[in-house]
């Protein structure tokens, strides 16, 4: 007998994943004001289990989001601020000569960790972006024909100012292709801004900061991650993710479309966004919310439309507003 959806639908209260998301967002929102889309699409890249690029310009709190999630996960973390000095022996370690034992031994650098933040990523050269590839991608690090396993869970966040800054890099596509989704993260409106002003009156950030308490286990998450992968997902509803991928392919407005690899992405953040929605099944506005996250740092717009003022969004918004959305 063929299953129908409404089979896969729970009441919002019954998703065993609800009050954790909800302890989670409650606390990330007594020191963050605003910023709910950046806030969701975090927990959905945690969700996911994917490494998350945040760009926005400086003093938008970044940095301070990308810490406190870490917080709240009872894990091990490490903070690298990217420079144009830095040498990939600074993030993955190098072999270290011991006189006692007359042999070199591995020394690990700071990216061994749980959650590695990753400040200012795109202030680094090439040499150093490079040593970052293996280590996103599988999950190791491999120093003088030594493979060494990163240990679970492992997840880059990076944050990066906009490439128009001063002593800023464009990040090479192959490894902006290993970020499983890009937040932009935009001003405060005047209300927002208010609050933050009263907030920091009362009391200083840091201190916030540091009365957060862990909230999710290593095994808690775990399990959540193990709940988003068995969510359900209509063989329509993925042959809807596969179209909106192969459209970036034959865009005029592209000269570079999104890989394989963005639709397996697409995939993971639409089924972690039916968790954060309390559902255990996927419909299209799960998709249609992931899709410029997704998408907007693994296409290339043509010189013609940036000269327009076009933005990757924008051509994301043209080819979805194009497509018969599956009911």
């Amino acid at each position: 007998m063929e299953t129908t959806e409404q089979e896969y639908i729970p009441q919002n209260d019954a998703h065993p994943l609800t009050q954790l998301v909800e302890q989670v967002q409650e606390r990330i929102h007594t020191v963050i004001v605003g910023q709910a889309g950046m806030v969701d699409q975090l927990l959905a890249g945690l969700l996911a289990d994917g490494h998350i690029l945040i760009e926005g310009v400086p003093g938008v709190a970044k940095t301070l989001t990308a810490k406190l999630l870490s917080k709240l996960i009872n894990t091990r973390f490490s903070r690298i601020q990217f420079t144009p000095d830095l040498m990939p022996s600074d993030v993955l370690g190098t072999s270290v000569f011991n006189p006692q034992t007359s042999s070199f031994q591995f020394k690990a650098g700071p990216v061994f960790s749980n959650i590695v933040l990753i400040d200012e990523i795109n202030r680094a050269p090439a040499k150093t972006q490079a040593a970052l590839f293996e280590v996103m991608e599988e999950r190791q690090v491999t120093v003088d024909g030594l493979t060494h396993k990163m240990q679970s869970p492992f997840m880059v966040i990076a944050t990066q100012n906009p490439i128009e800054h001063e002593g800023t890099y464009r990040l090479p596509e192959a490894q902006l292709d290993r970020f499983l989704l890009k937040i932009t993260v935009g001003y405060p409106t005047l209300e927002e801004e208010i609050k933050i002003l009263e907030r920091h009156n009362q009391q200083a950030i840091t201190d916030l900061l540091n009365n957060i308490e862990p909230v999710i286990t290593p095994e808690a998450l775990q399990n959540a991650r193990m709940l988003v992968r068995e969510t359900h997902i209509e063989p329509k509803l993925l042959e809807f993710v596969a179209k909106i991928v192969w459209e970036t392919r034959n865009n005029r407005s592209l000269y570079l479309g999104a890989s394989p690899r963005a639709s397996i992405a697409l995939l993971q953040i639409a089924k972690a966004y039916s968790v954060l929605r309390g559902r255990n099944f996927v419909i299209p506005e799960d998709i249609l919310q992931a899709a410029p996250a997704v998408l907007r740092h693994r296409i290339g717009l043509t010189p013609e439309r940036e000269m327009e003022g076009a933005t990757a969004d924008d051509v994301i918004k043209e080819i979805i507003a194009k497509m018969e959305i599956p009911r």
